[in-house]
């Protein structure tokens, strides 16, 4: 019988295209996630916590290989440590993990954690690959959604984002995933460089509103990383194809867009 992959955060945004994809090339799959789920063909859910002081051996036994995609606004150092310490109790065999580009260079807590969970798989003992990937598409319409219920807009001035389909995302974890343990691989971006104030002005052609905008200045060590671009690809990076432009009208025409 062949071993289940394991993958946390099997029912967020990257876990909706990885897992039919796992299963597509006919491998069973387990998702672990905070409240469980319904089973499908091929997918069984173990509902944990990676935070809270909860059993994961459930969750780890009998997979070889773990995909981590589970993350949030804070936390992913210790979820992350808790995950390493049941993986390699388990015996296993390859650990995938996804985190942002610029968790290295970016001085915010948040990166920071990112970072720490990265050397959490790093150091490990066990065979591991992490990807550094872009804020996805849909995060950046969630983000401009939420900027443009204010009257006035602050734009922070040289903030620039390199958006990528989640889809796409998904389809180069599954191919690291049922790969040979690669390290740290190239990082993955969207096809093109955005100012944040050039992607709040088309959003709001695309939806009909008018807002006033306000450059306003990101202080500090943080505010430095983001104007020389420590936020984005490097060198050698990865490029997904589908554009901004066209994930947004594809959400527009959808209603999923609009505010």
């Amino acid at each position: 019988m062949q071993a289940p992959i394991l993958v946390t955060g099997g029912t967020g945004t990257l876990g909706r295209h990885v897992v039919p994809l796992l299963r597509a090339a006919g491998h069973p799959v387990r998702v672990l996630s905070r409240r469980g789920g319904t089973p499908g063909d091929g997918v069984t859910h173990v509902p944990a916590d990676l935070l809270a002081d909860s059993d994961l051996n459930p969750a780890v036994r009998g997979a070889a290989t773990v995909l981590h995609l589970a993350g949030g606004a804070k936390g992913d150092d210790r979820a992350t440590a808790n995950l390493v310490h049941a993986a390699r109790r388990a015996g296993v065999t390859h650990l995938v993990h996804v985190s942002v580009i610029g968790a290295d260079r970016v001085p915010l807590a948040w990166l920071r954690s990112k970072h720490d969970a990265e050397r959490a798989v790093a150091d490990s003992g066990l065979p591991w690959t992490v990807l550094r990937a872009a804020q996805f598409h849909d995060l950046v319409l969630t983000m401009l959604t939420a900027m443009t219920k204010l009257p006035v807009v602050p734009v922070p001035d040289g903030l620039r984002l390199q958006p990528v389909d989640a889809a796409e995302v998904a389809a180069r974890l599954v191919d690291l995933t049922l790969g040979a343990p690669a390290g740290l691989v190239p990082d993955l971006a969207g096809p093109a460089t955005h100012g944040l104030g050039e992607l709040l002005a088309g959003y709001l052609a695309a939806t009909a509103r008018r807002r006033l905008r306000l450059p306003v200045r990101i202080p500090g060590r943080a505010g430095r990383a983001y104007r020389e671009g420590a936020n984005l690809a490097r060198p050698g990076a990865t490029r997904g194809v589908r554009t901004w432009d066209e994930f947004l009208a594809g959400r527009l025409r959808s209603g999923a867009g609009q505010p």
